[in-house]
């Protein structure tokens, strides 16, 4: 009996599954139809903007294509031990009294014989721009992420005035930023510390704020019921949960503003960045290479330990898939 009730079922529901499988058939067919029309499209405007751009170029940019490796061979030196040599202010023996090798006029002398190297000062003063932009942008961020976040605001219009404010900051490049204030304060540091702390104040703030959305509210709702203050729940209930997400965002931040600062540094605002700019308009081979070795070994040695302090904050988990 059991037989004879079953088999019509299986039939049944194995026949009603065709025109559902044919159905989604036909769908994925039509999703791909309108993918790859979407690409061709997207590849033919693009291809016709270029061409546009060639025709309109007197540098014709088609023909002058199989040249635009031809800038690195100004860049190989006549020794490589002078690259070395532009690295630790060390004579060269290539030296002919011009600015292509007067590697130890740069010295920086701290104490008898003993000098800084001229390149190793312009990175710690670009590392320390990222460094003091970034604390700026840390101590704004904070609070402005508890009074954006959409449950611990203390008014909603206060909500929305602060993060209408950070999406101002972080609206402009930090390079347009430098270049309003450095018409203010001059060229240097100072404009370049202002332009990168402003954009970090927007960035940070929306990360964090993002964060203090998704925190556990139960303490939250334990010191209000006790009678505790804005200031207070904020302090003893919604801090301590979000602040090592805070300081892994912060580490991260760091991380980027010392390649932006070497970016605005290009541009007059001090650094390792003005000297990676004059030594390659210049054509100076050994200078560029040691600068670029410099700029890439400091922010690889950033990048390896912010992400060792970020694990040992937030967690070896948190950087594991499906954790």
């Amino acid at each position: 009996m059991t037989l004879s009730v079953t088999a019509p079922s299986l039939t049944a529901s194995s026949g009603a599954t065709h025109p559902m499988a044919d159905a989604w058939r036909r769908q994925t067919s039509l999703r791909r139809f309108y993918t790859v029309l979407g690409v061709g499209l997207l590849l033919a405007a693009m291809l016709a903007s270029m061409w546009f751009a060639d025709e309109a170029n007197a540098g014709h940019f088609f023909d002058r294509l199989p040249h635009i490796l031809d800038f690195l061979s100004w860049l190989v030196p006549k020794d490589w031990n002078d690259v070395w040599r532009a690295l630790f202010d060390i004579a060269s023996p290539h030296d002919t009294g011009t600015q292509e090798y007067n590697f130890p006029l740069g010295r920086i002398y701290v104490w008898g014989g003993f000098y800084i190297p001229e390149y190793f000062e312009l990175m710690i003063t670009t590392v320390n721009v990222a460094l003091v932009s970034t604390f700026v942008g840390f101590i704004f961020a904070v609070p402005f992420s508890f009074i954006a976040a959409r449950n611990l605001t203390p008014h909603p219009a206060l909500r929305l005035v602060v993060k209408r404010f950070m999406e101002l900051l972080r609206a402009f490049p930090e390079i347009v930023i430098a270049g309003l204030f450095a018409a203010i304060v001059s060229i240097g540091p100072i404009a370049a510390i202002i332009a990168i702390g402003l954009h970090s104040i927007g960035a940070l703030g929306k990360l964090f704020y993002e964060i203090n959305e998704n925190i556990d509210m139960r303490a939250e709702e334990g010191l209000r019921a006790v009678g505790a203050n804005w200031f207070e729940r904020v302090r003893f209930a919604d801090l301590p949960q979000v602040l090592p997400n805070f300081m892994s965002y912060t580490l991260l931040r760091v991380e980027i503003n010392v390649r932006a600062s070497t970016i605005i540094g290009a541009v007059g605002g001090g650094g390792i960045g003005e000297e990676l700019k004059l030594s390659i308009s210049r054509g100076f081979g050994a200078k560029t290479l040691a600068l670029v070795l410099l700029l890439f070994t400091t922010i690889f040695i950033i990048d390896q330990f912010s992400a060792w302090l970020r694990r040992k904050l937030v967690g070896e988990q948190a950087f594991m898939m499906g954790a």
